[in-house]
């Protein structure tokens, strides 16, 4: 199935958002422009409007992930860094920003700049021409300056409604050639010949969300699945240059003990993925107006997966990436 190429606008000119699964980026999402059913008020969406921009990094050596998060009344980010080699968290690293945007900038679309600022940490993700990104931070726990794209195949955007909030869209990238460097306390990591991707993502959702994610690239084949507030939109497989759209995922793991092996297929029999985790990121927060439960093993994938049902099937062999378990209350 061929995706049609991405609207430059996902909300119209007379208010009508545009959903299903597109081939390319959108230039805004616009979401103070919905009229009619999917309308609302300026003060539920600035309590429902969330912004998140999450970039990996993978070398032979290391995987390493950034975080920033505007969740309109306040803000957050996350960082880590994970040897490969010895399975060991070199760095793992989280801070809040202030009430409100004082702290945070996610862009208004994928190739847009994001930021986050506070006296300890310094965070930027922007766009160099010819499709290229530069990401920048300084943390107390480490440092990272590089560069990545441009992507080598189309990005996915995904748009659809999520059940107790309004509309959600998500711009998915494939692999891309990655430079650069990771700093920690123990060492200096290369980042050059590995891969980068990202996640961008702005929606108005509902006041609890929880999903199911996973995520592994090379720069010969990629893929995107997710189980839970937005069903299986955004469920993809980069190959042979194109982004394939993918039927509803499903995640088989023990949510009492993700570090065993994950069981992750797809409904149309493109897809069927075997999980080992290496190393996890966790965290645990119950504030008194928001909680987070999250788990993100990072390891390596192994299985097949092929472009088209009754197509040739494609073996995935430890293939660096994550999965996640998320739930939210923001």
């Amino acid at each position: 199935m061929k995706l049609a190429p991405a609207p430059q606008h996902v909300v119209g000119p007379e208010g009508k958002p545009k959903l299903g699964r597109f081939s390319g980026a959108a230039e805004s999402f616009g979401w103070h422009l919905l009229a009619g059913e999917h309308a609302r008020s300026s003060l539920w969406r600035r309590f429902h409007h969330k912004k998140w921009h999450y970039v990996s990094l993978v070398s032979e050596q290391v995987m390493a992930a950034v975080a920033i998060v505007d969740l309109g009344w306040t803000s957050t980010c996350f960082c880590y860094a994970f040897d490969r080699n010895d399975s060991d968290m070199m760095a793992n690293y989280s801070q809040d920003g202030l009430p409100g945007r004082l702290s945070v900038g996610v862009g208004e679309h994928a190739g847009a700049a994001s930021w986050f600022r506070t006296r300890s940490t310094q965070i930027s993700i922007e766009p160099l021409p010819g499709g290229r990104f530069q990401l920048t931070l300084r943390c107390p726990y480490m440092e990272i300056d590089a560069e990545f794209g441009p992507p080598i195949a189309p990005l996915l955007l995904a748009t659809g409604p999520v059940k107790g909030g309004a509309l959600h869209g998500t711009q998915k990238s494939p692999g891309m050639p990655l430079t650069g460097e990771v700093r920690t306390f123990r060492d200096e990591y290369k980042l050059d010949g590995g891969v980068a991707s990202f996640d961008y993502s702005n929606g108005l959702l509902a006041r609890e969300t929880a999903w199911r994610w996973a995520s592994g690239h090379s720069l010969e084949m990629g893929f995107n699945l997710q189980s839970g507030y937005f069903g299986g939109n955004e469920n993809a497989l980069w190959i042979d240059g194109e982004v394939v759209p993918l039927a509803p995922a499903h995640f088989i793991f023990d949510p009492h003990d993700p570090m065993q092996r994950w069981h992750i297929f797809t409904e149309d029999d493109q897809l069927e993925l075997f999980f080992t985790p290496d190393g996890a990121r966790r965290q645990d927060r119950n504030l008194l107006v928001a909680a987070s439960r999250y788990i993100q093993p990072v390891g390596h994938f192994s299985g097949w997966v092929r472009s088209e049902p009754e197509g040739a099937k494609r073996i995935v062999s430890q293939l660096a990436g994550v999965t996640e378990d998320h739930y939210s209350r923001w």
